[in-house]
């Protein structure tokens, strides 16, 4: 899913948390100046102007966009836009001052040195921290870039996106069109990758977050590749020039490395919108992670009784396009677990192999087989219907490695399984839970049936969406026998 204006906001919100602190220390600061070493906030009048002042300020940069192209602006323009901001949010407070009729027991000069001495401090915070994140941008660029051109232009376009990279792409390579053979050449640095013939196999297999399309002319790569490209969740940006017959899920007009490009992708999120989802995160994050302290100091005596071992699980598993990271749960299997797997394999409900579930795993704690035949279901039964396991994970969603709702993390050897179409469940972080998880997913056998749902869900997304799967959610581990 491609989230272009949103990408932004997980550096911006540090600067928000920053430029709130620098607020409030010219608020301290002006009120010192003015009446001396006196606590500001021990006064109603002050305390409710310091809170108002955060909130004003968060509304603007959200609202006035004031740390849109933050990188591309000059000092002048930086300037330009600092006292707009600073002007806004002092026109807000006494704007405040005037409706609650308090303006007079205000200090003026200590109204007006808040805002000088906040613009003076915002204004090199600004600087400081454009300059941390240009040089934190070419140690590990995050954004990985494939450049799909000629040879004749790949010299051309390199140079271009490296000029203008102002978003921290990291160049994995080039693929030629014109059919230059893999490996055999770098061009300004950049290895050859790929061509025509292998592109979509190379994208699947090494995980590109974005494609960028540079052709001459009006020529095309074919709508077959540009088809099986967005298949795959890959945003594509087409450089304009050639706009014709595009049949993306979502299409907008952007600027991208410097190009003006017509980008199409499974579907796209707004700033706010994924602010307002990564919000929602921390929040569910910080609280989960209260919940998994408590949930800890009844589960683990169980655990270490029931099966000696670490009383946390943690595995390597495949997230957003490709980036590996550990989630954690509670250990609900024996340790030998991942040695036993492969004797069960003929048992897996999964006919296709793409995932590994059973009716009745003896390897969970406490699960055995009786002499009669019948099963017995022990603890680690428990905490997996109940969902107990699951809930470190929400170290995982603090981390911005997971969200609250999202698609089902594969394991690194169901991810080599994965063909080109399977990819699309990976253009979002993975979450706890997700829409496959509350439509029946005890019931689902067939892996395609899971890829059509988180593929829905991708397509369809929305913060009410989010909510309504959140609350089946609860509703699914409440009222029905299988975990979330």
């Amino acid at each position: 899913m491609y989230q272009k204006k949103a990408k932004g906001w997980t550096k911006h919100a540090d600067f928000m948390v920053w430029d709130m602190v620098a607020l409030q220390i010219a608020f301290v600061f002006s009120y010192i100046v003015r009446h001396g070493f006196v606590n500001p906030y021990a006064m109603l009048i002050y305390r409710d102007m310091a809170i108002f002042l955060g909130i004003v300020d968060v509304l603007v940069l959200i609202l006035f966009e004031t740390l849109k192209n933050v990188l591309k602006r000059g000092y002048y323009k930086e300037f330009a836009i600092t006292v707009k901001h600073v002007l806004i949010v002092e026109l807000a407070a006494s704007m405040y001052l005037f409706s609650g009729k308090t303006g007079q027991e205000y200090s003026r000069m200590t109204f007006y040195l808040t805002g000088l001495f906040y613009g003076i401090l915002t204004y090199g915070m600004r600087l400081v921290w454009k300059r941390y994140l240009m040089k934190k941008m070419s140690k590990a660029a995050l954004r990985s870039l494939l450049i799909v051109t000629t040879a004749e232009k790949a010299s051309e376009v390199v140079e271009h996106v490296r000029k203008n990279n102002f978003v921290g792409f990291r160049l994995v390579g080039l693929a030629l069109v014109d059919g230059a053979e893999n490996g055999e050449k770098q061009i300004e640095g950049v290895p050859v990758v790929a061509t025509l013939e292998n592109l979509t196999t190379y994208v699947c297999r090494e995980w590109v977050d974005e494609v960028l399309i540079k052709l001459p002319g009006n020529e095309q790569l074919g709508e077959e590749v540009e088809h099986e490209l967005s298949q795959a969740g890959v945003t594509i940006h087409f450089a304009l020039g050639r706009t014709d017959k595009m049949h993306g899920e979502r299409r907008i007009v952007e600027s991208v490395a410097g190009y003006m490009v017509l980008t199409r992708s499974i579907n796209y999120a707004t700033t706010m919108q994924l602010f307002l989802k990564r919000s929602m995160d921390i929040v569910g994050g910080l609280v989960g992670c209260v919940m998994t302290g408590i949930i800890f100091l009844f589960v683990a005596p169980i655990i270490k009784v029931q099966s000696p071992g670490p009383i946390f699980f943690s595995q390597e598993r495949v997230g957003k396009n490709g980036k590996r990271f550990r989630i954690y749960k509670f250990r609900s299997m024996y340790p030998d677990a991942e040695e036993r797997k492969k004797e069960l394999l003929e048992q897996n409900k999964m006919s296709d192999g793409m995932m590994f579930k059973l009716d009745f795993d003896p390897r969970v704690i406490g699960n055995k087989i009786l002499p009669d035949g019948s099963y017995k279901r022990g603890v680690g039964h428990f905490l997996r219907v109940s969902s107990l396991d699951e809930f470190p994970q929400f170290l995982n969603v603090l981390k911005g490695e997971m969200s609250l709702v999202g698609t089902r993390p594969p394991t690194v050897d169901e991810w080599i399984k994965y063909e080109l179409h399977h990819r699309a469940r990976m253009a979002i972080k993975p979450g706890i839970t997700g829409l496959w998880q509350v439509s029946g997913r005890s019931n689902i056998t067939d892996f395609e049936e899971v890829v059509d749902l988180d593929t829905k869900y991708i397509m369809e997304w929305s913060m009410g969406m989010d909510l309504r799967i959140l609350l089946k959610t609860v509703k699914t581990v409440l009222g029905k026998d299988g975990s979330v």
